[in-house]
């Protein structure tokens, strides 16, 4: 096997020749073995990597401190990768100490490799385009790691909000299709009011959508970025126009609007907006969680539970029960939504224990937040193709329900009293009557006026928007 010698702080140590990383990410492939997923798992971080060194490049040359032919070089280099080209060997842990350090080598070993290639020298050859001096030049971990984060992130939340929206557009579908399926509303799990089902799944529609908003608003967030402040915010060893200028440059790169933080000091630090995106990626976990809870609720038994709804059967249910199907889709959503929650915790207390001029933890924050933005598009791809688009109502159920209930009671409150009726509540409880048997059993109402305050028209509207005609 052909071998090449490469040399760091440390020592030396013998790389086999087919590598495209070096001597740094060797030494971090050996310390870190812990979730077992490489940076190529998230393909969003590697391309912005990419694009951050290219955008330093770009800056670089334009200031003079780089020459043309090395710049150039680096570009290309950084453009291959975006194609997709030697993701693999982007190989470091997500999970890392050194606030990233391996990481952003792993970059610069690649990108200056491959430059070599391109223009017709050695891996390896380091003097004749470096990872640090050239690649790295006017940078420093602590700026084009955190960069490079902002700008994944918002690229690996595009197909989210795609997804979303399009599990969104089922959920209303549905609530037209299901318009006309009056049921009753239930509050604790117990009878409350009539509403229809098409109200029902519409309401579902309206909670997820408004977390699209939302995600828009954490990734302007994302837009202010400290590129330029090198170690700690105070730009040592870069030029005093680079950071507007790269950061410019990586705006057009990446096609965001990305701007320069205020105080490069306290960007270098904080971490506050990735504590905000992944609080949104909560709270869209905890709104699917629901959804689901309420998908399982309504499918339940199907013959002794709610049953108002059908989930399509994906799979069997059981290895014993012949004939069960479980909403096997809803619980992988649930368990999506655990994990999510569970990740933002984990976030909160990575950003908790920055300390000084920087946050070594930022390493668990990138994992986190790349792979709940992965499992949420995930989940609500699944959820709208295998489980909303095929739901069917069973609208027989769901009039026996409403038939037996006694919550309609409730719409003749403003007719008969809430202590009448409260009596007749309790009577067709206890008796298994129906409210209307008991209702015209006691000449409370005609059977005209029944009809007109227990119709859907009456019960499913606001009191006061009824017809003159329709209200007693």
């Amino acid at each position: 096997m052909k071998t090449r010698l490469e040399h760091d702080l440390l020592g030396e140590r013998v790389m086999p020749d087919y590598c495209w990383y070096g001597i740094q990410t060797q030494r971090a492939l050996d310390n870190f073995s812990i979730t077992g997923i490489p940076l190529s798992h998230f393909p969003e971080l590697v391309n912005a990597l990419a694009m951050v060194k290219q955008a330093a490049a770009s800056a670089n040359r334009d200031l003079g401190v780089l020459p043309v032919t090395k710049a150039e070089a680096i570009i290309t280099a950084c453009q291959d990768i975006q194609l997709g080209k030697l993701h693999d060997q982007f190989v470091v842990d997500m999970i890392q100490g050194g606030a990233g350090t391996s990481t952003n080598m792993n970059a610069n070993e690649v990108i200056a490799n491959l430059a070599l290639t391109n223009t017709g020298h050695q891996r390896g050859d380091y003097q004749f385009l470096h990872p640090n001096d050239d690649v790295n030049r006017s940078q420093s971990t602590n700026d084009a790691y955190p960069t490079a984060v902002c700008v994944a992130v918002q690229i690996a939340t595009e197909p989210l909000i795609v997804t979303l929206q399009a599990l969104i557009d089922s959920l209303h579908e549905k609530g037209q299709a299901f318009n006309h399926v009056v049921k009753m509303g239930r509050t604790q799990l117990q009878d409350a009011v009539p509403m229809t089902l098409g109200q029902e799944f519409e309401a579902f529609a309206v909670t997820l959508r408004e977390d699209i908003d939302r995600l828009h608003e954490a990734c302007a967030l994302l837009c202010e970025v400290n590129l330029g402040g090198t170690a700690i915010g105070t730009g040592i060893n870069a030029h005093p126009e680079y950071s507007a200028l790269a950061i410019g440059h990586l705006a057009r790169i990446s096609g965001k609007p990305l701007v320069p933080a205020t105080n490069l000091v306290e960007a270098t630090s904080d971490m506050g907006a990735f504590v905000f995106f992944s609080g949104i990626l909560k709270r869209l976990a905890i709104k699917l969680s629901k959804v689901a809870n309420d998908l399982r609720l309504l499918s339940s038994g199907p013959r002794t539970g709610l049953g108002e709804i059908r989930l399509p059967a994906v799979q069997p249910g059981s290895s014993i029960m012949p004939g069960k199907v479980n909403p096997v889709i809803p619980e992988a959503v649930n368990q999506t939504a655990f994990q999510v929650i569970a990740n933002d915790l984990a976030v909160t207390l990575a950003a908790e224990a920055g300390q000084l001029q920087l946050n070594a933890m930022e390493p668990l924050i990138v994992y986190n937040l790349l792979s709940s933005i992965r499992m949420l598009s995930s989940a609500c791809e699944m959820l709208d193709q295998r489980c909303i688009r095929g739901i069917e109502a069973n609208e027989d159920r769901c009039a026996e329900h409403l038939h037996n209930s006694i919550g309609v009671v409730t719409a003749l409150v403003p007719h008969i009293g809430y202590t009448q009726a409260s009596r007749i509540a309790a009577q067709a409880l206890m008796s298994g009557e129906t409210v209307r048997e008991l209702v015209l059993a006691k000449g409370l109402l005609t059977p005209q006026e029944l009809d007109r305050l227990l119709s859907p028209e009456a019960m499913l509207k606001p009191y006061m928007t009824l017809e003159p005609e329709s209200v007693l």
